[in-house]
């Protein structure tokens, strides 16, 4: 996945849910794998697992969706699809080969939450290609949430992971041309960050998520966006649902938006609905310069349906279900 062409070549111009569900065990003659169903309100049934994702990201769905079919936990899948990702040094928004901040330096973001409530968060990790790990490990192995800096790294050796250099050279040339006009502008659909969120139901229909990103290239020194802080970047709730949001982190921390869109789902909202409205809470601020930025959710609820939603055109969502990896083009906000 290359740095986001989420807005490449794109002009700015241009009912009630029922909380219960059923669980069924049936077996696929296709697969002979154990699956899982569970009923929504028109009685068709959505089938189990499923992952969704933020963004093309098929390498990543289907490493998760390997993990669920085969009998894996459902935050082994989440870490190990995003792990994909974090090593992938093509991908210039997330882990390795990430771009930098002013300075020169990749720090990382990240945070996972699973089916209790429980979460584990890194912010301004150095050094590190994995940060969802780190942020793994500190939901389940510390008494603290998030963990910062220097802590975050020293943390992350003692569970075993090695420091390593992030600045790739493509990086770091893309680094220094961007030194010529040190420019600090965000450009939708190049916006210069696309964070890599998942979302994921095991075949017992329990739901968790996870967040990883290198952040806004070429940011201010110490500087943080909304996908390591829950509620904000991801947010759980097993008896609803989760939702996961990616864009300009200033503005989803603003609206606390993956909360936002948890807690519509918990009023009655579909995903989709509960996702657009969340987006309409951002563009509908007083003095909103929302044509300047893009935003995009994705979330999915207790039944397994799913939604996306974003302000500008072309963000789109992995989803990875009955065997079938396929990238959906997000509906959108500004169509004028």
């Amino acid at each position: 996945m290359k740095r986001r062409k989420f807005i490449k070549n794109a002009t700015l111009s241009g009912v009630g849910l029922s909380l219960t569900s059923t669980i069924a065990a049936c077996n696929s003659s296709e697969s002979q794998k154990e699956k899982a169903t569970t009923t929504v309100l028109d009685n068709t049934e959505t089938s189990l697992p499923l992952v969704i994702a933020t963004w093309n990201v098929p390498n990543a769905t289907a490493k998760a969706y390997e993990i669920l079919t085969n009998g894996g936990s459902v935050l082994d899948a989440l870490e190990q699809g995003c792990m994909v990702e974090e090593a992938d040094v093509k991908n210039q928004s997330v882990g390795k080969g990430g771009l930098p901040d002013r300075e020169g330096q990749v720090t990382l973001d990240a945070c996972i939450m699973d089916k209790y409530g429980n979460c584990g968060s890194v912010v301004y990790l150095q050094n590190i290609t994995h940060a969802i790990s780190v942020a793994r490990k500190v939901m389940e192995d510390t008494p603290h949430v998030m963990l910062a800096g220097k802590g975050a790294e020293e943390f992350a050796i003692t569970i075993g992971l090695k420091r390593e250099n992030l600045l790739t050279e493509a990086s770091k040339k893309n680094w220094e041309e961007w030194k010529v006009e040190s420019e600090y502008k965000p450009i939708i659909n190049i916006e210069n960050h696309d964070t890599i969120g998942m979302l994921a139901i095991d075949k017992n229909g329990d739901i968790s998520g996870a967040c990883t990103t290198s952040g806004l290239a070429y940011k201010m020194n110490g500087r943080v966006g909304d996908s390591p802080i829950i509620g904000s970047g991801l947010f759980v709730d097993n008896e609803i649902g989760a939702a996961v949001a990616t864009g300009m982190g200033e503005e989803v921390v603003k609206t606390v938006g993956s909360f936002l869109v948890v807690e519509l789902m918990r009023q009655g909202k579909t995903p989709q609905e509960a996702c657009e409205e969340a987006i309409l809470r951002i563009v509908n601020k007083p003095n909103s310069n929302y044509k300047n930025f893009q935003v995009g959710y994705i979330a999915v609820n207790k039944a397994g349906e799913t939604g996306s939603y974003s302000i500008h055109q072309w963000f789109s969502m992995t989803k990875y279900q009955d065997n079938k990896n396929s990238n959906i083009q997000s509906d959108f906000y500004n169509k004028a």
